[in-house]
């Protein structure tokens, strides 16, 4: 009975992690070429209400972008692209139920509780400065932590897995 009990709850933990990874999408403009663009500065988008996590996005965003062969520039100074970012922050409810008794729903007892767990959005679009039409375009969420450290780290992935696919690959 215990080892059934504790084959349930791990199950559930197992689940409930499930549902926290990481969401990342990539789109792009699938007639255009990125071969012409060479340099990119940055515009307004939406910050992130902490001024240093927006700063380590921004910081991230150009360490992806140089190791691309791009080069940040001054927007005066006619950049190819423009790159900016819209940062967000919600929640996500959780429902945890706990029983005892004889099986999960076979009578005796059951507790639920309720959480909300914070989560982020982070929207990337790189856009033509030109023309001003948007070129490509990552969007990323996951959960949040209290812990400042653990979420430069979440940031620093998902900006690994967005830029994957940045540029992308060249229409033939």
């Amino acid at each position: 009975m215990k080892r059934t009990l504790g084959y349930t709850g791990a199950l559930i933990v197992l689940l409930c992690c499930v549902g926290w990874t990481q969401d990342v999408k990539v789109d792009w403009d699938k007639a255009a070429s990125f071969t012409g663009y060479h340099t990119y500065a940055w515009t307004t988008g939406t910050p992130a209400k902490n001024a240093l996590m927006g700063q380590r996005i921004v910081d991230g965003i150009d360490k992806q972008l140089a190791a691309k062969g791009y080069q940040r520039v001054d927007i005066t100074n006619n950049p190819d692209l423009m790159v900016l970012y819209h940062a967000s922050t919600g929640s996500q409810t959780q429902l945890n139920t706990m029983g005892a008794g004889w099986g999960w729903s076979w009578g005796g007892m059951t507790t639920t509780t309720v959480s909300e767990i914070p989560t982020g959005q982070l929207s990337v679009d790189i856009g033509d400065a030109k023309t001003k039409k948007l070129l490509w375009l990552g969007s990323a969420s996951d959960t949040l932590s209290d812990k400042p450290e653990k979420n430069e780290q979440k940031i620093q992935k998902v900006l690994d897995k967005m830029f994957k696919k940045f540029p992308p690959p060249a229409n033939d």
